[in-house]
Parts: structure tokens; C-alpha cells; sequence
């Protein structure tokens, strides 16, 4: 029996002594800087929600938060990334609707599972795709461009961004949804979505509020709907979609954190404590809601929730619309 105990006693020792304790890493964290990938280039909207977090985590944590941008493949090559890093909490991934509820279905092999290969942590924004239109364009309700579609089908073109970006997708779920037969004509990228909308080239188009907040104020464009169950903060005057005309038609981009799959749960637990706290600070809020997004928390497991449910939906959309992945 003594020899049993003393056995037990040495493993126990040799185990504490080779650093294997199981609650010494949750205990310590951090105990040096974090990696946050972004996959996307600096400067656009996933990128100034990570700097966002970022900086106010560093202060919370006690240890930098470095904000590593892995831009290319629609944003696979960086979230593949994330989901291979080691789980130990020292890399983290700025989720988006985008990586984690379209490109799975959309690219024939994303190289990661959003379900399998991350433990979410939490959210912490969400943005309103916006049906946006010329002025010269006469429809002033969702229920108006219906009609308008209906009259002349295949005659009406909508601008959006690139092939499974959220305009892209929100556009194919609205010509699903209403009946109709539009021309969705994708671009390289926002800006040259709003150039050709501004000048009239398309009449209508589906983005995000930041590249169009000035020339909404200006009224150089208008806004006919927000695509969220609720009015955006930034445009309370502008109705959802359900009071202009078509019930059930949402299109929401969510942003949150998550940590590769098999990250201590203490771990998870501390970020999103932190997370939390830092999405209630009032400045925060004001910086994401000058980014045209929406304050949004959530547990861990709320999270993960909203990824199944989101996925589920996206991934309906992308197969009806037969879109690829480039």
C-alpha cells in the first residue's frame, strides 16, 4: 500500500514538475501576448471590429492583443489558420458571417468546419445589410421593388459585392424569397458597388451602412430597408424589411470571438467574461456603432447556438443559388 502511495506521489510530482498540471494553464492565463487573426486585409469592417476588441482586451488581460491580418481566399486562409493553431488560448479568431455561415458551403473545400473546428467564445456585434437605391429610383418600399421586379422580370439589376460576400448572398436570398427574376450583378468590391450607384448604373443594391452613411445623409442615396428584425440605430427612420413588405426577410452579419476547438473551457470562460465587459463599455459601443453595427453579447454556448442556426441558414441559401466560390 505504501508503495502504491509513494508510486502515485512520485507521478503526481514528476507531472507538476514537467509543467502537465491540468489547471495550472487556465489559472495562469495570459502569461504572454495573444494572437487575434483577422482574415481579411486591414482597413474593412472585420478588421476595425478586431482593433475594437483588441485594445480593450489587451487591458483587461494584462497582455497585448496582436491583431494579424491573413487576408486572401475569401477569408479561408486565415480562419483555416486559427482552426490549426494550438488550443491553449493564445490565438484567437475574429469570427464573421462570412467565414464561418457562408464559405463552408460556398468553396468546395473551406479546409475547416465552423461547428467542429472552434470553440466560440462569444459575440459581439451584428451589422444590417441595407437595400439601397438611387434616387431616381421610383420604388420607395421592398414591397415596391417586388412589383417593379414582377413587371419586367429579369430587367432589374442589383448591384452587390463579390460572389458569397453578404450582399451577394442577401441579394439571391431576397430574389429566392420574393418570386422574382433580377440580374444580381456582383463586384469586386463595396466601392465600386456605391461608384455605379451613385451614378445611376444600377438603380438598387444590397451593402453594408458604412460605405453609404455619407451619401445617405447627403441624399445622394436612400435607404429602403434595413434587413434586421429591429431599425438600425444609425438609421431609425429607415424600416426593416417586414414593414416594407416582406416579412421574414433578414439579413444580419454577425462578428464574435472564438479560440480553436478543444480551448480550455476556464479559458474560453475568462474571454468571454471579458468580452462581455468590455462590448457593455459605453465608448465601446459608440466605436461599433460608428462602424454601422450593433453592440451583441452572448455566452459561449449561446454562440455557438447562434453559428448553427446562422450556417444552417446561409448554407440553404448558397446551395438554391448555385454559387461558387472563386
Amino acid at each position: 500500500m505504501n508503495r502504491r502511495t509513494g508510486f502515485a506521489a512520485a507521478v503526481v510530482g514528476l507531472a507538476l514538475g514537467l509543467g502537465f498540471a491540468g489547471p495550472a494553464p487556465a489559472q495562469d492565463y495570459p502569461s504572454r501576448a495573444i494572437t487575434l487573426i483577422v482574415p481579411y486585409p486591414a482597413g474593412g469592417g472585420v478588421d476595425a471590429m478586431a482593433r475594437i476588441v483588441g485594445e480593450k482586451l489587451s487591458a483587461a488581460l494584462g497582455q497585448q492583443v496582436v491583431v494579424d491580418n491573413r487576408g486572401g481566399g475569401g477569408g479561408n486562409i486565415g480562419t483555416r489558420a486559427a482552426a490549426k493553431s494550438p488550443p491553449d488560448g493564445y490565438t484567437l479568431l475574429l469570427g464573421h458571417t462570412g467565414t464561418i455561415s457562408i464559405n463552408p458551403s460556398l468553396y468546395v473545400n473551406a479546409g475547416y468546419d465552423p461547428r467542429k473546428d472552434f470553440a466560440p467564445i462569444g459575440l459581439m456585434a451584428s451589422m444590417p445589410v441595407v437595400l439601397l437605391a438611387h434616387p431616381s429610383f421610383p420604388g420607395k418600399t421592398v414591397a415596391d421593388v417586388i412589383a417593379i421586379a414582377k413587371k419586367q422580370p429579369g430587367k432589374l439589376d442589383i448591384g452587390t459585392s463579390a460572389i458569397g460576400t453578404g450582399g451577394y448572398m442577401s441579394a439571391e436570398s431576397f430574389k429566392s424569397m420574393a418570386g422574382i427574376d433580377v440580374a444580381i450583378i456582383p463586384y469586386k468590391g463595396t466601392a465600386p458597388v456605391m461608384n455605379d450607384l451613385l451614378g445611376g448604373h444600377v438603380p438598387i443594391a444590397f451593402g453594408v451602412l458604412p460605405p453609404a452613411l455619407g451619401n445617405l445623409s447627403a441624399g445622394n442615396l436612400r435607404a429602403i430597408a434595413v434587413l434586421s428584425p429591429k431599425r438600425s440605430s444609425l438609421l431609425p427612420d429607415a424600416p426593416t424589411a417586414a414593414e416594407s413588405g416582406l416579412p421574414g426577410f433578414e439579413s444580419v452579419l454577425h462578428y464574435g470571438l472564438l479560440a480553436p476547438a478543444g480551448t480550455p473551457r476556464p479559458i474560453v470562460d475568462r474571454l468571454n467574461k471579458e468580452l462581455r465587459a468590455l462590448v457593455a463599455m459605453p465608448e465601446v459601443q459608440a466605436r461599433i456603432h460608428s462602424e454601422g453595427g450593433d453592440e451583441l453579447t452572448s455566452s459561449p454556448d449561446e454562440y455557438a447556438a447562434d453559428i448553427d442556426r446562422e450556417e444552417t441558414k446561409w448554407s440553404a441559401v448558397v446551395r438554391k443559388s448555385g454559387a461558387k466560390g472563386e
